[in-house]
């Protein structure tokens, strides 16, 4: 069983996304546009769970159906859709989870929302903080259920999403 635990910020996250950035990006060329540390990981001083979020922004979901035995080699395991049409997810670490990959087509609105909240949280380091403790408090909570910790953040992330487009927006981001 996966134990859900929030634990302090560390530079190092940066780190582990580049290297692993290196190991993925070689196996996509030609199909990738951007690959980009994402989630609470991607924020300074943001206390998060230690999984590394990883975007992927590519021309074509089927060429990257292509790359799963590749993906797979260096240990992520696809799993589809996994709850979001049009993404393609996979994890790294089973149990001991490390990296998430969440890949979306080139226009894909799901590309947007993560870009934009993440910059928002390193924008506003008092709103990342508020988010530190709601996800901090549902670590402790949600008896490692993932489903429930993720409901537990759920109000929070639809709050922030949605101010986090405004201030893109009046930003002229």
């Amino acid at each position: 069983m996966r134990k859900i635990e929030v634990v302090a910020y560390t530079p190092l996250w940066r780190e582990h996304f580049e290297r692993e950035a290196a190991l993925i990006s070689p196996i996509l060329v030609g199909n990738l546009i951007a690959i980009e540390h994402i989630g609470s990981t991607s924020a300074p001083n943001l206390a998060a769970k230690p999984v590394i979020d990883i975007l992927l922004e590519v021309k074509s979901l089927d060429v990257l159906d292509t790359c799963n035995a590749a993906l797979q080699h260096i240990g992520y395991k696809a799993k589809g859709e996994n709850g979001i049409s049009g993404r393609r997810y996979f994890q790294k670490g089973g149990d001991k989870r490390t990296h998430h990959i969440h890949a979306f087509a080139k226009g894909d609105d799901h590309l947007f929302k993560h870009r934009v909240f993440r910059d928002y949280l390193i924008a506003m380091p008092n709103i990342a903080t508020e988010y530190a403790k709601i996800k901090q408090n549902a670590a402790i909570s949600c008896n490692n259920n993932s489903a429930l910790y993720c409901e537990l953040k759920s109000d929070f992330i639809a709050q922030h999403l949605a101010l986090a487009v405004q201030w893109h927006h009046k930003n002229n981001l």
